[in-house]
């Protein structure tokens, strides 16, 4: 890990298995510390609140928000998601790292508002394995798993915007390049490396 506190932002379209992946990064790097989200969508049976997320009411969030309380905040499928600023801010001077587990339009806000951080987008090795692991949670319907899909294809076409670019097959090579990105080391993952950007063509043309 460097030595200098720095704020990484890592966003994926549903599916590519970027919850699977920063945690596994986070077990790995106790140091590390992960900002955790507000939402207004409803807890799944196995979230834990204050944990997965702090779940909060359309009004609680929209008090944050004017409060000027969120670093960035997102409508995705219906539901609000924001970060806490005060709680990034605080584990950075404390000299932690902090990960921000957002999508691409929360990644855009936190650029302008704090333009040293480091971007990493996660994508599926594939858009036929994105959908099976959407179809594999089975926790949504066929017509919500057809709006992840086709939202998470247009996602993906944002790839161009981030620093660097993990296409996560294999969890554990996965993760290795990841920590590589921590260390400042990850060249092969630089989203200017034309061998990766014409990879990542094939995925998210």
């Amino acid at each position: 890990m460097s030595n200098k506190a720095r704020l990484f932002v890592i966003a994926a379209p549903s599916g590519a298995g970027k919850t699977t992946l920063v945690k596994a990064v986070v077990d790995r790097n106790p140091e590390l510390r992960f900002s955790t989200s507000y939402t207004t969508r409803e807890k799944r049976i196995t979230e834990v609140e204050g944990k997965d997320y702090f779940f909060v009411s359309d009004t609680e969030f929209a008090v944050l928000k004017a409060k000027g309380a969120l670093l960035e905040s997102a409508l995705v499928f219906d539901n609000h998601y924001g970060t806490s600023r005060s709680q990034v801010e605080e584990h950075l001077s404390n000299g932690n790292h902090v990960l921000l587990e957002i999508d691409w339009q929360g990644a855009q806000q936190v650029r302008r508002s704090m333009p040293d951080c480091v971007t990493i987008f996660i994508l599926p090795p594939s858009s036929e394995e994105l959908e099976r692991r959407l179809r594999d949670r089975k926790t949504d319907s066929e017509a919500v798993i057809e709006r992840r899909l086709r939202d998470a294809l247009g996602d993906m076409s944002h790839w161009r915007e981030f620093d660097y670019v993990i296409i996560n097959d294999d969890l554990e090579i996965a993760v290795r390049e990841l920590e590589s990105v921590f260390e400042g080391t990850a060249k092969d993952s630089r989203v200017d490396n034309e061998a990766l950007a014409s990879k990542i063509r094939e995925i998210a043309p």
